[in-house]
């Protein structure tokens, strides 16, 4: 039996996720199940965390960007908001986040 899927409205800034379009500012808007938009969560939520560890090791002022696993992980959890974004999105959706450059490639 095929997963009954529902649209969402996403705003990534602030890892909302409505399933109003007119009750708060959205980017994209997606089709999902029930569990894609647990797993959606799930990364938005662990954002959330790392963005609180990010904030304290800002205060470590030796310690560069590019040397930092939580910025790593930060960007790691957005590279796969996109791509789950792109993969549920609708074609404004895809076409956008096509045009950001920000999907990894699969060569």
């Amino acid at each position: 039996m095929q997963e009954e899927r529902n649209d969402y409205y996403i705003e990534v800034a602030t890892g909302e996720i409505s399933r109003s379009s007119t009750d708060s500012p959205w980017n994209f808007k997606i089709s999902a199940t029930d569990e894609e938009i647990t797993g959606l969560r799930e990364i938005f939520d662990s954002n959330h965390s790392v963005s609180w560890q990010n904030f304290y090791r800002a205060h470590v002022p030796y310690v560069q960007y590019h040397f930092d696993r939580e910025n790593d992980a930060y960007d790691e959890n957005l590279h796969r908001v996109y791509e789950t974004l792109h993969r549920l999105g609708d074609e404004e959706a895809r076409t956008f986040i096509e045009s950001m450059g920000i999907l990894k490639s699969s060569d």
